[in-house]
């Protein structure tokens, strides 16, 4: 019932996730973080890297887990919730929101960062954060940088205080690599690898000129 009440997209588990696969992960810090003690506190964990490095499924599966200890837990996109923040605000019905969204032992937010959020969106998210700041962990996914944030909210300053909130008390992983979708469609042959010819230097032959310069 917890696992239907999360809302997952999918069910992936740790043991499914091909660690080879992305050395820059340590192992032994998701392993970690799958024990739950982090929701104890209140702590938060952000995963970072680029599209398709596997942040969605470590989050999904550390949501499994949590489930698995019996703590409610919520999945959301961050279009998602900005979204429903945003309707729950037109309806006069936000704090009812917020109060819903700080029920759940561990939040997850996945995608911030593929879609700017105007400054409404982002005041709205702020006060979210700050409701669940050290009651309710939240576990996030980004494509971007820290640093970038300030563009995806569109406003450095709030940018800025929703991050001092999340990473007061916080486990950061950083995912390097290439994306695991496009790996696999070289793999099968759908996708070839882009061929840089060598300039005609390189290979003998006399560089091309048009016609002006040749007058």
């Amino acid at each position: 019932m917890r696992v239907s009440m999360a809302r997952f997209p999918f069910q992936k588990t740790l043991e499914g996730f091909e660690w080879k696969f992305q050395p820059s992960i340590d192992p032994k810090v998701i392993k970690e973080l799958a024990t739950g003690r982090f929701l104890a506190d209140g702590e938060n964990v952000l995963l970072l890297g680029p599209p398709g490095v596997g942040k969605t499924h470590l989050a999904v599966a550390l949501g499994l887990k949590a489930c698995e200890l019996g703590l409610r837990t919520m999945f959301t996109t961050a279009a998602g919730l900005i979204a429903t923040l945003g309707k729950a605000l037109f309806e006069n019905r936000l704090e009812e929101r917020l109060k819903l969204l700080c029920q759940p032992k561990l939040l997850l937010i996945d995608e911030i960062g593929y879609i700017p959020i105007d400054r409404q969106g982002a005041n709205l998210f702020f006060q979210l954060v700050s409701r669940r700041y050290e009651k309710g962990s939240i576990l996030l996914t980004s494509n971007q940088s820290l640093g970038a944030w300030g563009e995806v909210f569109g406003d450095p300053v709030i940018a800025s205080a929703i991050l001092d909130r999340l990473l007061h008390h916080a486990t950061t992983v950083n995912i390097k690599g290439e994306s695991y979708r496009l790996k696999e469609k070289r793999r099968a042959g759908l996708l070839a690898t882009p061929r840089l010819d060598p300039p005609a230097s390189v290979r003998g032959e006399r560089p091309s000129v048009d016609e002006g310069e040749r007058e």
